[in-house]
């Protein structure tokens, strides 16, 4: 059964297990029970994080929908890694001059020219078209159903839904929809028939059905309203591409990570710059040396990005197969630009504002893909697929990852522990937030070697530092499989 929402989403919960056949980590309990389901119907391991995915959409409506971007990473098996990219592009009019002439030459955070192509829709078509084994109609039935029928409101998506009501007041749809001024608490029944429509739309007529019908029309009529540049033409001609991950070798194993316009390569560059002998996790300069490595490859990505910041939702999947895959979607910062489409029962994202000013490599111009923070990573040992994983909450993505693979494969710590032990956050400069949990010696250590506390406000969460939530699976030595689902988010893993 695929549908359980009318249960406690805690007699779904389980951050953590282990299967000798299909494994899924994800967002929401019940994006990991339609997940399950696809695997128990013969389904690949990309039918089940397309069908998860869909349920992240919506019941995670602040952090990713149709309105959004996807990108993964997927590791066939006795086959090279793939990345695919599905990142979505600036409206063909955007005119860079507009731009220079806005307060400090950028594109506003929340502002009808920040809106970008969604690439989602087509990019769960294409995976499903080189990967997929079940009909494409399967892999919606549990999110169009709810969508139409309501779901229960999870407890972290309840506290950031609460935080961020604020973005719901500039556009009237958008407040209606997302219940502006009155958001829903932990538990309380949330329906979204508007964006079933949509969903049903898609799984009975394929993605042209949302890039050249009355979607994109609606899309760009309301960005239009606002005195946006987007077009329908603009959704007419968004495609996604498949291409070869960057990659490089840490201790025994290959990670690998998607190429620009993501900063994956801040990665690899940060491991990169770890030496080989730091073993003790409790040695405060082994600490030192990590975040001085994190704290280069973020500078260096900040000649030729933007501010980086942003909400996303992660889904790893393994199946009976061996296939893997790290699907990660988002419309950027939570409930993306705030611009709502009528009728539709979605949010347009907001990557606009992750272009630098005019002039820079990553400055706006027409048709053209802003920087993006949406990493997904696989790594593999001796060839074979060892571990999938991705960390949301922006700046976190690349500095979670760094520091779960350090923990795991310099440190060997196992994986629940690593996604569970506290993180450190650099929020800009020499600003680093250390999460509640680091040892104190560990602390006194990163501030004498001149990190400092961030400034009231900073952060991402409530004007606190986000220190993100991780997905992961592992091949255990015996090759059984192992969800992890972190406890800083309302994820679970659920054997397949």
């Amino acid at each position: 059964m695929d549908c359980l929402s009318s249960q406690p989403l805690a007699a779904v919960e389980s951050k953590q297990a282990i299967s000798s056949q299909g494994m899924v980590a994800t967002g929401h309990p019940l994006a990991a029970i339609a997940a399950r389901a696809m695997l128990l119907e013969g389904g690949s391991a990309v039918d089940a994080a397309i069908a998860a995915d869909a349920v992240m959409g919506v019941v995670e409506p602040m952090a990713t929908s149709v309105g959004g971007d996807v990108l993964a990473m997927v590791c066939p098996p006795h086959e090279p890694v793939v990345s695919y990219n599905g990142t979505g592009r600036s409206p063909a009019l955007l005119d860079p001059d507009h731009v220079a002439r806005m307060p400090g030459s950028r594109i506003p955070e929340r502002h009808p020219w920040s809106v970008t192509v969604p690439g989602a829709v087509r990019g769960w078509s294409d995976l499903h078209r080189k990967y997929g084994r079940l009909p494409w109609q399967r892999l919606f039935a549990p999110a169009i159903r709810h969508a139409r029928e309501g779901f229960p409101v999870a407890p972290v998506a309840a506290r950031e839904w609460a935080l961020f009501d604020h973005v719901l007041h500039a556009q009237p749809y958008c407040g209606r929809l997302y219940r502006a001024g009155s958001p829903p608490g932990a538990y309380d029944i949330f329906k979204n028939p508007e964006l079933a429509q949509v969903l049903e739309l898609v799984a009975q007529e394929g993605p042209d059905s949302f890039y050249q019908g009355w979607v994109a029309d609606a899309a760009a009529e309301a960005v239009q309203s606002l005195g946006g540049p987007l077009q329908a033409s603009d959704f007419h001609k968004h495609v996604g591409s498949f291409c070869p991950p960057l990659s490089s070798s840490f201790r025994q194993f290959t990670v690998y990570q998607c190429p620009p316009n993501t900063h994956g390569q801040a990665v690899l560059e940060a491991l990169a710059q770890l030496s080989p002998d730091l073993h003790d996790p409790a040695d405060p300069h082994n600490w030192i040396q990590l975040i001085e490595a994190t704290h280069a490859a973020l500078t260096r990505a900040s000649r030729t990005v933007a501010d980086p910041s942003g909400n996303t939702v992660c889904t790893v999947v393994v199946d009976s197969a061996g296939l893997a895959i790290t699907l990660m979607s988002s419309i950027f910062k939570r409930f993306g630009s705030g611009i709502a489409v009528p009728g539709a029962g979605f949010v347009l994202q907001n990557r606009g504002f992750g272009f630098a000013q005019p002039g820079h490599v990553n400055g706006p111009a027409p048709s053209k893909r802003p920087y993006h923070t949406v990493v997904p990573s696989i790594s593999t040992l001796d060839g074979r697929f060892h571990l999938g994983l991705g960390v949301v909450g922006g700046l976190m993505q690349p500095q979670g990852q760094i520091q779960i693979l350090m923990r795991t494969m310099a440190w060997a710590t196992p994986l629940p522990e690593a996604i569970a032990a506290p993180r450190l956050r650099l929020e800009g400069g020499r600003s680093l937030a250390i999460e509640k949990g680091m040892p104190s010696h560990i602390a006194s250590a990163l501030r004498g070697a001149g990190y400092c506390a961030p400034e009231a406000g900073a952060g991402e969460l409530g004007g606190r530092s986000d220190f993100g939530g991780a997905h992961a699976i592992a091949r255990l030595p015996d090759g059984s499989l192992l969800g992890v689902a972190d406890p800083r988010k309302d994820g679970v893993a659920m054997a397949g």
